[in-house]
């Protein structure tokens, strides 16, 4: 819950407050966000599934973020940022969806 809480904290003052990002970070942004949806819908499945642990959660999240993050700028690197940031969009989107797929079904038993 408190996850969740932060979560819509942030997106309010980010809102609120429209910082601007360096363009140095601006490639690897979307990316980050994406990995941390997954790491708060993997968070919240645990939570209605009886298993969440802080820790995981914590640790999931930052490292999510990071790999995520390093993969696009090994990419950058390489000259094939573009396909391995749609590499682990599929993937991270893959696994939001099966989340929230998850979510529902606990939810709505359906």
């Amino acid at each position: 819950m408190i996850a969740a809480l932060g979560l819509l904290i942030g997106v309010a003052l980010g809102l609120f407050f429209r910082p601007d990002v360096p363009l140095s970070v601006e490639p690897y942004l979307p990316i980050a966000v994406v990995a941390a949806l997954d790491a708060v819908f993997g968070g919240l499945r645990a939570y209605l599934d009886g298993i969440f642990d802080d820790k995981v959660f914590v640790v999931s999240f930052l490292s999510n973020v990071v790999i995520a993050a390093g993969i696009v700028y090994l990419g950058d690197r390489l000259g094939v940022g573009g396909q391995l940031s749609t590499g682990v969009i599929v993937v991270l989107g893959i696994r939001i969806f099966s989340n929230v797929a998850a979510i529902r079904r606990h939810l709505f038993h359906a």
